[in-house]
């Protein structure tokens, strides 16, 4: 029987679309397999950030619950499950059950127009690896995950606990202030790839042989950091602060519904750093070969490409847990100094350079290629310098500058010096 499906789906040209019944079939099968392949990756990044702060820390991390502790994840769920539920007595009961799940499902739902593998050509029709290639494409990320924030601000507002509500409104407020530079830091990936379909920028970016993230580098470093800021990952995590908020928006979560809250933080890392990947690191395509950028590619190469885009995604994966446990945490102050007085003046000022260079180059008859590519590289290179200089002279953000200038900290010194002479001169 479904032999004889295939059979009358099938079309001649293994470029043209897929019939709707194969194009139906084969998205049933890439939601049940990425979703199976997300959830397993989200409950191991609780075990690679456990063994990697270990290593970091020098020390051995979870090892007992199976070979190397590869079933820690298994024990801490099913842990979860059967702890006992607790509810505030004055909670709003609604809001404080549906807060949670309204952290977890907008990272999922971002995943629909993320590519993850180049176009399969088979002897049924183009299948496409992405769910639906919108032609809203990073707008559509940046509008879902947004909507992540209103799980935390009513996870604190509905506990009726005061630290929980301040934990609540101080993530509205950082993401309010990174989600701005966020979306002005990809507008230049617009100008320059002429489309926001995220298929487009990854072909892009081969058409130029250089990644975005060397022909746009401000902007991504701004993305980058502010990305750190969207899933609340140190040095942003002010919302939890568990120094001074006990465990911020969630202290009066227990069970799964705590341990949802965490899922989330994991799920938002992941498509953070394939919206990363995609945006700034050329994505799933295959470097040095532009054989998967003409069209669908055969099945082997479709699986080196998704190898491809998930070995960059763990590598901005790791990059969070390695900031996690190297970086301190910022100051209140700092990170909405960090948000409005540096990355909001900076996107701007950057939006209208590249707007401008590209004009130029284009207007010189310049074609899309390396040397326009490499162009765009040095005037980054010069860019991020100036701009790494001006952050590095401590008086923004610098997490160990004081407020005080050079000289009254001379001065300062100088009458600390003098007290502990006098003092070492007093009998004793």
């Amino acid at each position: 029987m479904i032999h004889g499906f295939f059979a009358l789906a099938q079309v001649p040209d293994p470029q043209s679309p897929a019939p709707f019944g194969v194009w139906f079939l084969a998205t049933v099968i890439k939601m049940i397999g990425l979703f199976t392949v997300w959830m397993v990756g989200v409950a191991y990044m609780t075990l690679a950030e456990r063994r990697i702060s270990a290593w970091i820390q020098d020390r051995r991390g979870p090892n007992r619950v199976g070979p190397h502790g590869l079933l820690q994840p298994i024990a801490d769920g099913v842990k979860n499950i059967m702890k006992e539920e607790t509810l505030p007595p004055y909670a709003n009961r609604a809001l404080f059950f549906l807060a949670p799940m309204l952290s977890f499902a907008p990272a999922m739902m971002a995943w629909a127009v993320i590519p993850f593998g180049a176009s399969w050509a088979s002897q049924w029709g183009r299948i496409d690896m992405v769910f639906a290639d919108l032609p809203i494409g990073f707008l559509f990320v940046l509008a879902i995950t947004s909507l992540g924030v209103y799980g935390i601000v009513l996870a604190g507002w509905s506990s009726n606990n005061k630290y929980a509500l301040l934990g609540g409104l101080r993530s509205s407020a950082q993401m309010v202030s990174y989600e701005i530079s966020m979306g002005l830091s990809l507008i230049p990936v617009l100008l320059l790839t002429g489309n926001v379909t995220l298929s487009a920028v990854v072909n892009a970016q081969a058409t130029l042989h250089v990644w975005n993230a060397l022909s746009l580098g401000v902007a991504c470093f701004i993305f980058v950091t502010a990305a750190f800021a969207e899933t609340n990952r140190l040095p942003f995590d002010l919302p939890e602060a568990e120094s001074e908020l006990i465990t911020g928006y969630h202290t009066e979560y227990s069970a799964m519904k705590f341990s949802l809250f965490f899922i989330a933080e994991y799920a938002n890392m992941i498509t953070a750093s394939a919206m990363i990947a995609t945006l700034f690191f050329g994505g799933w395509d295959i470097p040095f070969t532009s054989a998967d950028n003409a069209g669908a590619v055969s099945f082997p190469m479709v699986l080196l490409s998704m190898l491809i885009f998930a070995l960059k995604v763990a590598f901005f994966l790791f990059l969070f847990i390695w900031v996690r446990w190297t970086l301190p945490r910022f100051r209140y102050d700092q990170l909405m100094s960090l948000g409005w007085k540096v990355f909001l003046p900076v996107a701007l000022a950057y939006i209208v350079i590249i707007a401008a260079l590209i004009l130029a180059l284009d207007a010189a008859g310049l074609a899309r290629g390396l040397v326009y590519g490499l162009i765009l590289f040095g005037v980054n290179a010069v860019l991020l310098g100036l701009l790494f200089l001006g952050l590095d002279r401590g008086r923004i953000v610098s997490p160990a500058s004081p407020p005080a200038s050079v000289a009254r900290l001379a001065s300062l010194r100088q009458a600390a010096a003098a007290r502990a002479r006098l003092s070492a001169m007093e009998p004793r």
